[in-house]
C-alpha cells in the first residue's frame, strides 16, 4: 500500500512517518509534525550553484527589492521636482496667473500638477508650457502611484507599534504580545493611523490658510477639502509666498494620505467580510455532500490533510487550480512514483 499512490492519503507527508512508534493510548491519534522554516542556502560553500537559488535565502531577500527604500523614493521625487522646477522656470513667462517668486512658483506649479489638484491660479499659456504640463502630470501620477504611496504605507506600518504601545500603556504586555496584536489587527491599525494623520493634516492646513492666507474659517476648510480630494476648484488657493512654501509639502502629504485612507477603508471592509465568511465556514456542520467533496482520493474517508485542504478551498485561500499545480510539481519530484518524496528523489533531481 505504501507503493501505491492511488491509495495513499493526500499529502500524507504531513503525518508522522509509519516507522515512528506510539503508545497504545495514542495509536488512534494522528499527529502532525511542525513544519520547520525553509533552510537558508550557503552559496559560498557551493560557488558553482545557480545564482537564482539565492532567491530561497529567505523572504526578506526575495521582497527587499519589491518595496522601494526611502532613498529611492527621495531620489525619484527630488529628480522629478528638480526637473519640474528647471522646466517651468524656463517657461515661467508662458504661465499666467498669480505669481510670487519664480523658483517657488515653478515648484508650487509642479506639485499642484503632479497631485492633479490644478487650482487654476497658475495656468500654462503656450504650446510649450501646455506640453510640459501634460508630461509632468503623467510622470507625477506614476511617481505617486508606484513610489510615494508605498513609502506612505511603510511609514504607517512603522507607526503601528507606537499605536499598540499607547493602547496597552496601562497593561504591561511583552513585545511578542504586541506583535501578535499588530498581526491580527494590522488593517484596523493602519486605517486608524491614516485617519489620525489625515485629521492632523486637515487641521494644520486650515490653520495656515486662516493665519497666512487670511481666509475665513469656512473658506479655509473648504479650500482644504477641495485640495486633499484633488478637486481644486481654484476659487480658493495659496496665493502668498509663505502659503506656497507650506503648500509644496502639505499638498503632497495630504493628497497621498487621503488616497491611503480610502484604500485602507476598502481593505478593512474586505477583511471584515472575509472574517465573516471564515466564521461561517468554520462553525457550520459538515454534511454528507461536504464529506464526498472533501474525499479527494475517493477512499470513502476524509483524512486530516484532505479536511484541511477542503476547508481552505471553502475559505477561498486556495483553488482547485492551485492544488493541481502543486500536485503536478509533487509528481515531478516523486521520481520513483512511490507517492512520497524522499532523499533519493531529491538526489535524482540534482543528478546531471
Amino acid at each position: 500500500m505504501a507503493n501505491n499512490p492511488e491509495t495513499q492519503p493526500l499529502l500524507s507527508a504531513l503525518l508522522d512517518p509509519p516507522c515512528e512508534t506510539h503508545n497504545n493510548s495514542d495509536a488512534k491519534k494522528k499527529r502532525f509534525r511542525r513544519c520547520k522554516t525553509i533552510p537558508s542556502l550557503d552559496l559560498t560553500s557551493e560557488p558553482n550553484k545557480d545564482i537564482r537559488t539565492g532567491l530561497f535565502r529567505g523572504s526578506k531577500f526575495i521582497f527587499s527589492n519589491l518595496r522601494p527604500s526611502f532613498r529611492q523614493v527621495a531620489l525619484f521625487l527630488v529628480l522629478y521636482l528638480l526637473a519640474g522646477v528647471v522646466c517651468f522656470y524656463i517657461v515661467r513667462h508662458q504661465i499666467k496667473g498669480e505669481k510670487t517668486n519664480g523658483i517657488l512658483d515653478a515648484l508650487y506649479f509642479c506639485v499642484v500638477t503632479m497631485t492633479t489638484v490644478g487650482y487654476g491660479d497658475l495656468v500654462p499659456n503656450s504650446v510649450t508650457s501646455k506640453l510640459l504640463a501634460c508630461l509632468f502630470v503623467f510622470t507625477g501620477m506614476a511617481i505617486i502611484a508606484l513610489f510615494v504611496s508605498k513609502a506612505a504605507d511603510y511609514l504607517v506600518e512603522k507607526q503601528e507599534i507606537l499605536l499598540v504601545k499607547a493602547l496597552h500603556l496601562r497593561n504591561k504586555v511583552g513585545e511578542a504580545h504586541m506583535l501578535r496584536d499588530i498581526e491580527i489587527n494590522r488593517m484596523k491599525y493602519k486605517f486608524l493611523m491614516t485617519t489620525l494623520s489625515l485629521l492632523v493634516l486637515m487641521i494644520t492646513g486650515t490653520v495656515i490658510l486662516l493665519k497666512v492666507e487670511g481666509l475665513g474659517l469656512v473658506d479655509a476648510f473648504y479650500c482644504v477639502c477641495s485640495t486633499i480630494t484633488t478637486l481644486g476648484y481654484g476659487d480658493k488657493s495659496f496665493s502668498t509666498e509663505g502659503g506656497r512654501i507650506f503648500a509644496v509639502f502639505w499638498i503632497l502629504a495630504s493628497t497621498i494620505c487621503v488616497a491611503q485612507f480610502f484604500l485602507y477603508l476598502a481593505e478593512l471592509n474586505t477583511e471584515r467580510r472575509q472574517h465573516m465568511l471564515a466564521k461561517w465556514v468554520l462553525t457550520r456542520r459538515m454534511t454528507y455532500v461536504d464529506l464526498e467533496a472533501a474525499d479527494l482520493d475517493g477512499d470513502g474517508a476524509v483524512g486530516a490533510a484532505e479536511f484541511i485542504i477542503y476547508k481552505l478551498k471553502e475559505l477561498g485561500k486556495i483553488s482547485q487550480e492551485d492544488i493541481a499545480l502543486v500536485m503536478e510539481e509533487f509528481e515531478d519530484l516523486d521520481a520513483d512514483q512511490s507517492g512520497k518524496i524522499s532523499t533519493s528523489d531529491i538526489n535524482s533531481q540534482a543528478a546531471p
